[in-house]
């Protein structure tokens, strides 16, 4: 069997405040922001920090109204990992061979995500109670 995943993309982490967030990151551990933007279709405004150059990010998540699914989330859990991000090849592809393995996806449709990537998610209730997110980085 082929695998799905090329790598682990990033791990994101709900949180109430991106600024205070950013501050903490940045300032108190030592890491760097490369990309800040606002997606308004999955009501967040987020940051990708990395721990190392060119390593391993890490995606800030605060929500943008208080019926966004990441403000959802912090009511229900507080602030913390909110999803496992996996980097894929063709997100139609694994989505159609995890749907063939009986998992149920949040999306009929990919849907744009972070960097202009394509994204869909894992439903926690059939990955061991994880978000895992696929992300199909743009081609540019």
């Amino acid at each position: 069997m082929d695998p799905l995943f090329e790598a682990v993309d990033h791990v994101g982490i709900a949180v109430p405040d991106l600024d205070d967030a950013i501050t903490f990151y940045t300032q108190t551990l030592g890491m760097r922001v490369v990309h800040e933007e606002t997606n308004e279709g999955q009501g967040v405004r987020e940051a990708m920090v990395e721990v190392t150059p060119g390593g391993t990010q890490l995606q800030l998540l605060a929500p943008l109204s208080e019926d966004s699914s990441i403000a959802k989330f912090l009511d229900r859990s507080g602030p913390g990992v909110q999803q496992v991000a996996y980097r894929v090849k063709n997100v139609d592809d694994v989505s159609k061979a995890l749907r063939d393995r009986g998992l149920r996806l949040l999306y009929d449709e990919p849907r744009p995500g972070t960097y202009g990537s394509r994204i869909n998610f894992v439903h926690p209730k059939d990955a061991g109670g994880v978000l895992v997110e696929l992300v199909e980085p743009p081609t540019n």
